[in-house]
């Protein structure tokens, strides 16, 4: 069979001589081919072109928007610490004002005598009241009593023997990442080490209390509180009267923690302060007793 073809035809304009070339239709359906192709990789070369600058161009937008969030982000905890700042030294100066009304009160009497309770209780508070007389315990007149000659009322040691892993303030959360006002100090120590009382007191709590774990509260008189955190037991029951130095309870991991440690916090008026100022004394060892003969 014979093989089909193109002819091309070229005439020369100034001697007028005509040549003829044949062209196999397999050329002509090779060179159609092979643009083809050239245009399809051309048009995926100027598409990926395309894509990418568009992804550049949302990074880019991307990047500028978490540069803003970043820097409102820093403002904000700006804001939120002065704020925390300025708590603290509201609720202490609204205890001050509070004690300082109540004080007014006792030495001025009410000023309207109609606006006082009854002078005189029922039959039903009379007995209420005898009912609780009698039955709290001898042991919580002797602590109140005891109470009185307390000398060391003021937190003046370090709660545990260890290295200070957090300071009081402004800190990055090591669950979120994010920014939080830490209301103590945590001192790293191995499970089972002794935390000891800073100074003379009454436990007035010793049980869970969410983040905290388990927590003991103790009450020093003159608004001074101290509160030990993510205990691992309780050397102590609520109501007891502890003095400076004795135990507390054990270093542990409850509540939420990333490792070992007390968190300590020293509270005046129930507004924690920075505890820094109260750890100038190293830990004892021992529990420290005072005698009284009467």
């Amino acid at each position: 069979m014979k093989q089909q073809y193109f002819i091309l035809v070229l005439a020369h304009s100034f001697h007028g001589r005509l040549r003829r070339i044949h062209i196999p239709h397999q050329l002509i359906y090779g060179v159609f081919a092979l643009a083809l192709l050239g245009g399809f990789s051309l048009f995926g070369f100027v598409s990926s072109y395309v894509r990418m600058a568009w992804k550049v161009s949302n990074y880019n937008s991307l990047r500028r928007e978490a540069d803003s969030l970043r820097s409102r982000y820093e403002n904000l905890r700006k804001v939120v610490r002065q704020t925390n700042d300025q708590l603290a030294t509201l609720q202490l100066f609204a205890n001050e004002v509070s004690v300082a009304y109540g004080i007014k009160r006792k030495l001025e009497g009410a000023p309207n005598i109609s606006l006082e309770a009854r002078l005189v209780p029922t039959f039903t508070e009379t007995v209420a009241e005898y009912n609780y007389l009698r039955s709290s315990s001898l042991s919580h007149l002797d602590r109140n009593f005891a109470r009185r000659w307390h000398v060391n009322v003021q937190p003046s040691m370090w709660p545990v023997e260890g290295r200070l892993m957090s300071a009081y303030g402004q800190r990055t959360d090591p669950f979120s990442g994010e920014g939080a006002y830490h209301t103590g100090v945590d001192i790293s120590a191995p499970t089972g080490t002794i935390a000891r009382a800073t100074a003379d007191g009454v436990v007035i709590y010793a049980d869970r209390d969410g983040g905290y774990g388990r927590l003991v509260v103790i009450d020093h008189g003159n608004n001074y509180q101290t509160w030990h955190a993510h205990l691992s037991r309780y050397d102590v029951i609520e109501g007891q009267e502890i003095r400076r130095g004795e135990a507390v309870g054990a270093v542990g991991t409850s509540g939420r923690v990333t490792a070992p440690h007390l968190h300590y916090e020293v509270r005046i008026g129930q507004a924690p302060v920075n505890p820094y100022r109260y750890l100038s004394k190293p830990p004892v060892t021992q529990a420290v007793k005072t005698d009284f003969v009467f």
